[in-house]
C-alpha cells in the first residue's frame, strides 16, 4: 500500500518515518517547510513533496497518489478538518496520531460520509487512546453494568511539541469530563488518587482523549482521565481565569507556539528508551461495586 506521512518533520512524524525505513516500507514524506522535509526524506530514500494544508488542489492532486495518509501534524484543532475532508474527496483512508477531544468527536461525525466514501476515518492511533481503550474495554467486562470510569495516567515525564502546542490551545478549557453521557466542562478540575506502583499518589483531572473515545468503547456515561499531580501542573490549576484568557488570545497563543517550536526537542533516544507509561483504571456500579486493574 502506498502512504503518506503529512508532518513528517515534527518530532513524532520524523520517528515514524525512520521506523518506516526499518520496516522496508515506502512512503510519501510532505509536510509545510520544503527545507526540512528534505532534510528528514533525503537521508531515507523516501520520495517527498512539500504542501500547505491551504493549497487545495495540491493537496488533492498529493493524496491521489496515496491509498492512506498518516496524519501526524498537529494542532490537530487545526489540521484535522482540511486534511480530511480532502481525503474525503480523493476516498483516501485517514488516520491521525490526536489524543484531541473535539477531533475525536467531529470525525466520529463524519462515520456515514465515511462509509459513501469507502474509507477508514480513525484518529488516535498512537499512545493516547490505544492502551487506555483496550484497558477501560477491560474493565467494562469485569463491571458489565458499570456507570463511572476513571482513568489515571501517570510516567508520561516528557511531551513533544505538537502535545505542548496542543496545551497551550486548551489553557482556557483545561477540564472535560463526560458526565451522563456528555462530554462537560468543569469550573474546577477534580482530584484523586492512584497508585502507579509506587504506593498511592495524587492526581488531576485533564481533558484526554479517552473522554470522548471510551464511551464508544464501552457505554459507560460517566468518565473522568487523571495525570499524577506535579509541580507544573499545579501552576496551571492555579492560573487565574484572566491569565488563562490573555494567553489564549491569538496574538498570545501564537506567540508561545512560535516558542514551543524552537526550544522543544521533545524526548530524546535515551528517554524514549527508559521511560515508561503506567494506567490505572477504576470502574463502579449503582450499587457501589468497584474494581481496579
Amino acid at each position: 500500500m502506498k502512504f503518506l506521512i503529512y508532518g513528517a518533520t515534527g518530532y513524532t512524524g520524523k520517528l515514524i518515518a525512520e521506523r518506516a525505513k526499518q520496516l522496508n516500507l515506502n512512503p510519501i514524506l510532505s509536510g509545510r517547510n520544503p527545507e526540512k522535509l528534505k532534510q528528514v526524506a533525503e537521508p531515507l530514500g523516501f520520495e517527498f513533496q512539500s504542501v500547505e494544508l491551504t493549497e487545495n488542489e495540491k493537496l488533492l492532486k498529493l493524496l491521489e497518489k496515496v491509498e492512506l495518509v498518516l496524519h501526524c501534524a498537529g494542532p490537530f484543532s487545526s489540521t484535522s478538518k482540511p486534511m480530511v475532508d480532502a481525503c474525503l474527496k480523493t476516498k483516501t483512508h485517514y488516520l491521525d496520531i490526536t489524543g484531541e477531544i473535539s477531533i475525536f468527536e467531529r470525525n466520529r461525525s463524519l462515520d456515514k460520509a465515511a462509509k459513501e466514501a469507502k474509507i477508514l476515518i480513525m484518529s488516535g492511533v498512537g499512545f493516547d487512546v490505544v492502551p487506555t481503550d483496550c484497558l477501560s474495554l477491560h474493565m467494562k467486562k469485569r463491571i458489565p453494568d458499570a456507570e463511572h470510569l476513571n482513568l489515571s495516567i501517570g510516567g508520561l515525564s516528557q511531551i513533544s511539541s505538537g502535545t505542548a502546542k496542543t496545551a497551550i490551545e486548551n489553557i482556557s478549557k483545561s477540564f472535560l469530563v463526560r458526565k451522563d453521557g456528555k462530554i462537560t466542562q468543569l469550573k474546577k478540575p477534580l482530584y484523586g488518587k492512584a497508585d502507579f506502583g509506587k504506593g498511592e499518589v495524587e492526581t488531576v483531572s485533564v481533558s484526554w482523549g479517552d473522554v470522548a473515545t471510551a464511551f464508544y468503547t464501552t457505554g459507560i456515561p460517566n468518565i473522568s482521565v487523571f495525570f499524577q499531580l506535579t509541580k507544573q501542573t499545579k501552576k496551571i490549576i492555579k492560573m487565574n481565569s484572566f491569565v488563562k484568557w490573555i494567553l489564549s488570545l491569538s496574538p498570545i497563543e501564537n506567540k508561545l507556539k512560535s516558542q514551543i517550536e524552537k526550544k522543544f526537542k521533545g524526548p530524546d533516544k535515551e528517554v524514549r528508551e527508559n521511560a515508561k507509561g503506567i494506567i490505572f483504571a477504576e470502574v463502579s456500579n449503582s450499587s457501589g461495586k468497584k474494581m481496579s486493574s
